[in-house]
């Protein structure tokens, strides 16, 4: 009875309180005009739930991809733009936050203003670079750029201590590379030569752009082209990162400087601020070591022209037209096959976020997330966490000993719902109305000794990894922390109108899947603490693996696209999610309704439109070169796999759609995953 009221409450809560864009809600929750009914549930549901939606909704010129995730993004920067347009109508006293806001968006608005200053904003960085002329001045431009969020080589961050989870320290993790994978530098497959070619091309355009001839800049981009395919070669693969073992390297001052001499590791903290690292995690030691090598072998010419790339590639869309389009053509046409760029003001919204992501957030829940949500929603979060642990103690997989620990876990992980409870200053941010990439760089640089300062520190437990207009949501495994920012709750994750089944079906599937990351291959690793430490039985953590390898052989049998397979290794993490999150929130919803016998809704039982809001949470059309690049680079599925992948592994799901030996969503009961 208890499930049944904190229901009654979650959504009486959420009626009452709603949304300002009231038609949002008027949306069905499960739209016959969404989905495809000639197509047969057991046939394709992903076509069968979304085909309508992906006729309706084609993807616009400026996207790779467009999804529901996309789709709400874009109703978010709409009323983002709408609060700082209000603010940019009037004045505001200097240094407030209103006037930070306003400025920093309104001077990125300015093109005739930064169409005149071209390249001017960075003369001053551009000299200096030019007049580097000995190895310690190499370190020290480094350092500097470093200090502004600009990565040559390598990239420092802080991270909490993933064997000592109380501490936030320093980590150095491989990065130098203008392209997101080391793949498309070493591959000869012909999508990765394709890419290889073009930015070759790019890099070549781009010093023509900083005013080199076509000679030099063709010499330039060799120069680049080189010095990165060597850092290519000694960067982990994505799937080598995903073990937490692997990229955890703890060493002290004195162990650093044995595997780095080439670089003045004292001049670079002191340069970047922190004056006493500590100790400090070293994901990638054999990059580190490549890294060595080049600073004792590259010529400074050389290594002026590096850096010369990195300052222009890092800045290049805050700069006049010509720099703007040129990334555009390399980075939005050929890595995702984007027709046109983003409007600017989409452009300059994006980076206004990335500056000043909290101050906005926090005009955000103001008008359309009360406090009172934040607390309500909590309920919620209990239901799921019940149902996740009646599941694992009806495990027959896995031995007392391992569940007693997990169930612990479980009761540990920490909630973090719409908002921070302590909100950042921007005090010392600088926002001036002189110039667009220096307000940039001014951000950069704060946001990096934000972050900085956090280090060799205990962990800020206020800490807030998403800002909370952000659609998505997280799980930390060294915090052990699962966190739902109010930008994600709207439909079609949640609708304050719909039926308990839509809401479990959505995000309660998500608070689900967030839960069930802390058990997944990578989370499972982790204990109550957040501690990095094998807290299974031999036995136990074996039948997981051969589990979990079921799971990466069906996705692997996927294709994306003409002879491409979907990787089920690197994706593996996210489907256990996906796969246990569909289970813990059905069983919950099933819990929730005592055995009610609930009525049909547009023809449709409760269970059908769970399953439904499921899946159309990932409706979406994907441009082919976006599904090779994220195929390649991300450890999500594609949408469709993401709804037929697990789908076929539940009883439950094949039940309530009839789905039958021979359909392609059934898999015998022997042939299913079966985990969590």
């Amino acid at each position: 009875m208890k499930n049944v009221f904190i229901i009654f409450l979650i959504f009486g809560l959420f009626v009452s309180w709603g949304c300002k864009e009231k038609k949002e809600h008027e949306i069905m929750a499960i739209d016959p005009h969404n989905m495809d009914i000639l197509t047969e549930p057991g046939t394709n549901f992903f076509q069968y739930a979304n085909g309508g939606w992906m006729k309706n909704n084609p993807i616009p010129a400026d996207k790779g991809r467009y999804g529901t995730f996309d789709k709400l993004k874009e109703s978010n920067n709409k009323i983002i733009r709408e609060l700082i347009n209000n603010l940019s109508a009037t004045e505001h006293a200097k240094n407030s936050i209103s006037q930070k806001i306003s400025d920093f968006y309104t001077i990125g608005m300015d093109t005739l203003k930064i169409e005149n200053q071209g390249l001017s904003p960075l003369s001053e960085y551009f000299q200096q670079i030019d007049a580097l002329s000995s190895k310690d001045e190499i370190d020290e431009a480094i350092t500097t750029m470093h200090s502004f969020g600009i990565y040559p080589l390598f990239i420092l961050f802080g991270g909490v201590d993933a064997k000592n989870s109380k501490m936030f320290i320093a980590q150095i993790y491989q990065g130098g590379l203008g392209m997101s994978d080391r793949d498309y530098y070493l591959n000869d497959d012909p999508r990765s030569t394709e890419i290889r070619e073009s930015y070759k091309v790019h890099l070549k355009k781009m010093f023509e752009l900083l005013g080199d001839s076509e000679s030099l800049a063709g010499q330039n981009a060799k120069t680049v082209m080189d010095i990165e395919v060597c850092l290519a070669e000694a960067s982990n693969t994505r799937l080598e990162n995903r073990d937490p073992e692997k990229t955890y390297n703890k060493v002290n001052w004195n162990e650093l400087t044995k595997i780095v001499p080439e670089l003045n590791w004292r001049k670079y903290f002191d340069g970047i601020g922190l004056s006493d690292p500590g100790e400090v995690n070293i994901n990638q030691p054999d990059f580190l070591k490549e890294v060595n090598e080049l600073l004792r072998t590259i010529a400074i010419d050389d290594w002026k022209t590096y850096l010369r790339w990195n300052l222009i590639n890092a800045t290049a869309n805050y700069l006049s037209k010509d720099f703007v389009n040129e990334k555009f053509a390399f980075y939005g046409k050929t890595l995702q096959g984007t027709e046109k760029n983003e409007p600017r003001w989409k452009r300059v919204i994006h980076t206004t976020n990335a500056a000043l992501g909290e101050a906005i957030g926090k005009m955000f829940v103001k008008e359309y997330f009360p406090p009172e949500a934040k607390e309500r929603m909590l309920l919620l979060v209990d239901n799921i966490e019940v149902s996740l642990g009646n599941r694992i103690q009806k495990l027959e997989w896995m031995s007392d000993i391992t569940k007693d620990n997990a169930l612990e876990k479980l009761a540990a992980i920490n909630v973090k719902i719409g908002y921070p409870d302590k909100w950042r200053s921007y005090d010392d941010l600088i926002v001036e109305k002189n110039s667009y990439v220096q307000n940039v760089l001014n951000a950069k640089k704060f946001n990096f000794d934000y972050r900085r300062n956090k280090m060799n520190k205990p962990v800020d437990p206020n800490d807030w990894g998403m800002t909370p207009q952000t659609v998505n949501a997280s799980y930390s495994p060294t915090r052990n922390e699962i966190l739902f920012p109010a930008g994600i709750l709207q439909p079609p994750f949640f609708y304050a109108d719909a039926d308990d089944a839509v809401n479990y079906g959505a995000i309660g599937m998500v608070i689900a899947h967030e839960m069930t990351h802390g058990f997944d291959d990578q989370g499972r690793q982790y204990d109550k603490d957040g501690n990095l430490n094998d807290w299974w039985t031999e036995e136990d953590a074996k039948r997981f693996k051969e589990k979990t390898d079921v799971l990466v052989k069906q996705f692997d049998s996927f294709v994306v696209l003409d002879t491409v397979h979907a990787n089920g290794k690197l994706t593996l993490g996210e489907n256990i999610a996906d796969l246990g999150g569909l289970n813990v929130s059905f069983d919950a919803f099933s819990s929730s309704i005592m055995g009610q016998e609930l009525p049909d809704i547009d023809g449709f039982t409760p269970e059908q439109r769970f399953y439904l809001a499921y899946a159309h949470l990932w409706a979406q059309n994907m441009r082919d070169k976006e599904i090779l690049r994220r195929t390649k680079e991300d450890v999500h599925s594609l949408g469709k796999f993401r709804v037929n992948g697990p789908l076929r592994n539940i009883p439950s799901f094949h039940a309530n759609f009839n789905i039958k030996q021979g359909d392609a969503m059934f898999l015998a009961r022997e042939n299913q995953a079966k985990i969590w």
